[in-house]
């Protein structure tokens, strides 16, 4: 069996078969849209339904999705290193199908302190009431194994962390994991799959926002959930299943379309980071640069470790008040104000700081936190921008 580089495989997952009669096929899977599946007759039906039952992703309904849905459901196997992947509409819809899929009444999970900022919301909003307690950790500073309880049942972290780019050691918390029978669920929206593999690093599921660098336009919500264990994909299917989670066929078709570039877009998004780091190195009014990449970063040792590259987020603690750094997110011009990334377009984030009180990783107090996701754009042109932005904070 030939085996081929992940950049090869992204390229022809998706590739249209050629037609019988004519011989002839479009380069990539057209866009199938349909509420309803037909059969040819009640044997079609009979062996799709069992096929199912035995776990295969079989075309049974339109919500299940077709071929466009399995082809995007491949990408995603390929690139975590994954044997089962559900997709969802978006990234939090993903997650949500990773915890109520894992997780009973009675339950306890414990969740790291720098995940993604809503999974704190599906926890009010929701895991209360289901009955399932969370308890959040430190993962760089506390004894996780310290905090399992008797009905713990998960750990759920995301490396790198959601706003402060922390590293965590996953090779250490999936030991901590497997001796504790607990199972490990990370999100794995930073790396992808294609420049960090944590199902490889032991991880049990992975949670990806497709939405970010796989679609890579800014123009497609998704989610997955990717794992590689039989028993495991077995509840995250049923959960999928009874939530009538769907994906649209055309946003599945964007995402495929989007990733046959993933492969130039994340490197020249991380080659252009790292130079927008080494700008902010040279100006006093930057404390401190959150960029695993970076040389300087407390988490590089880990990142040079476990990752094949980096991306284009990366944060900075100014030296001035959270007031007075909202004079330099309005005096960008290049950068717009949203909370995604992933796209080709840069972005910039004020981070409220309420939203850093739970995370044991942040030491800037007073100081302000600005998340940053550099695009495709010159790093002249972005450099040029974010110097007279920084100088705007003086005016």
């Amino acid at each position: 069996m030939t085996t081929h580089h992940l950049d090869t495989d992204l390229l022809h997952i998706g590739s249209a078969p050629f037609d019988p009669v004519t011989g002839t096929a479009p380069v990539s899977l057209p866009s199938m849209r349909t509420s309803t599946v037909r059969f040819e007759n009640l044997e079609a039906l009979e062996s799709a339904f069992a096929k199912r039952m035995a776990g295969e992703r079989a075309i049974t309904y339109g919500r299940s999705g077709m071929d466009t849905h399995r082809a995007l459901e491949q990408v995603f196997m390929q690139l975590e290193g994954g044997t089962y992947c559900v997709l969802a509409p978006s990234g939090m819809a993903a997650i949500n199908i990773a915890f109520l899929g894992l997780l009973k009444t009675g339950d306890h999970v414990l969740v790291a302190d720098c995940v993604y900022g809503p999974v704190r919301n599906l926890d009010r909003a929701l895991l209360q009431g289901l009955g399932i307690s969370v308890t959040y950790f430190a993962a760089g500073h506390d004894d996780v194994a310290a905090l399992i309880q008797p009905n713990t049942k998960v750990i759920y972290v995301e490396s790198p962390g959601s706003l402060l780019f922390e590293m965590l050691d996953m090779t250490t918390l999936a030991a901590t994991a497997k001796d504790n029978n607990l199972i490990l669920v990370t999100d794995n929206t930073w790396g992808s799959g294609y420049i960090y593999r944590p199902l490889a690093l032991g991880a049990d599921v992975s949670v990806v926002a497709g939405t970010k660098y796989v679609a890579g336009h800014s123009d497609v919500m998704l989610g997955a959930v990717i794992v590689k264990d039989e028993k495991l994909a077995a509840r995250i299917h049923s959960a999928q299943y009874a939530m009538g989670n769907a994906l649209s066929a055309d946003d599945a078709w964007l995402a495929l379309r989007g990733v046959k570039t993933m492969a130039v877009r994340m490197p020249q998004h991380a080659r252009n980071a790292i130079e927008v780091c080494k700008f902010f190195d040279t100006r006093k009014e930057v404390a401190r640069i959150f960029h695993p990449a970076w040389h300087k970063d407390a988490g590089h040792a880990l990142w040079q470790r476990d990752c094949t590259g980096s991306n284009g987020m990366l944060s900075i603690e100014l030296n001035c008040s959270p007031v007075a750094a909202k004079k330099f997110v309005n005096a960008l011009t290049l950068f717009g104000i949203g909370f995604s990334w992933g796209g080709f377009e840069s972005l910039v984030q004020w981070v409220d700081p309420g939203a850093l009180t739970s995370h044991a990783y942040w030491t800037g107090d007073g100081h302000a936190l600005i998340r940053l996701h550099i695009g495709l754009e010159s790093t002249l042109d972005l450099i040029a921008d974010l110097a007279q932005a920084l100088d705007n904070i003086h005016a």
